[in-house]
């Protein structure tokens, strides 16, 4: 019985891309037990099948190759949150966490090296997840000032409710890093909190009343 050729990637920049999604996934993969910063350049090449030469094609160091998955795992949220907004209000909540639940796994090493590396390991990294962040937060603050309602807020406080949602959002990743089995009683539970909490955070921006200065009256 004759087994179906796997297709080769036909074009130089085809064959680049696939070389260095391979360093990406093989930093994922060495780096799982001892993070980025005990990984060597060497290693990843060679997990990759190439000379440790070729790295610097696609990466002038390893410091650039964490920022990069930081950043490609931030988008996923990034987008997350985006499609949320298209649904406002608890229903959009729910859509969003149901999404959040399918990529973290299919994803579960990216958004490992996610929490991993945010607190810590290297350097460069967790500054590139911050900033990432701090992005992420603005981005949505100024989404929310376009809501109903929320039209008269003062930025900070678009900020703060912004940062609760993501915020929420992270709890809510950690969480399901730590369920065991997928679809277990365990991972319902988490979804469930993590939905109250997003709700009450809504409810809560809602009934919110920004507070004025005496030159705003």
């Amino acid at each position: 019985m004759s087994t179906a050729s796997v297709p080769q990637p036909t074009t130089r920049a085809e064959r680049k891309e696939r070389t260095r999604q391979a360093l990406l996934d093989a930093a994922l993969e060495l780096s799982a037990d001892r993070g980025l910063g005990g990984v060597s350049l060497r290693e990843v090449a060679r997990s990759a099948g190439i000379v440790p030469t070729a790295f610097y094609r696609h990466f002038s160091s390893m410091d650039e190759l964490g920022v990069t998955l930081a950043a490609d795992t931030m988008r996923v949220l990034r987008r997350l949150l985006r499609d949320a907004r298209r649904t406002p209000g608890p229903a959009g909540a729910r859509q969003s966490l149901d999404v959040l639940v399918q990529q973290v796994r299919a994803h579960k090493a990216a958004f490992r090296f996610l929490a991993r590396e945010r607190h810590g390991g290297v350097p460069e990294v967790a500054a590139a997840i911050s900033v990432e962040l701090r992005l992420l937060t603005s981005e949505l603050a100024a989404d929310l000032g376009r809501s109903p309602g929320l039209e008269d807020w003062d930025f900070d406080d678009l900020e703060m409710a912004a940062d609760l949602l993501v915020t929420a959002m992270l709890d809510f990743v950690l969480d399901l890093l730590a369920v065991e089995r997928p679809g277990s009683a365990q991972e319902a539970e988490v979804v469930t909190r993590a939905e109250k909490q997003m709700r009450l955070i809504l409810l809560g921006a809602a009934a919110w009343r920004p507070r004025r200065t005496s030159g705003d009256r």
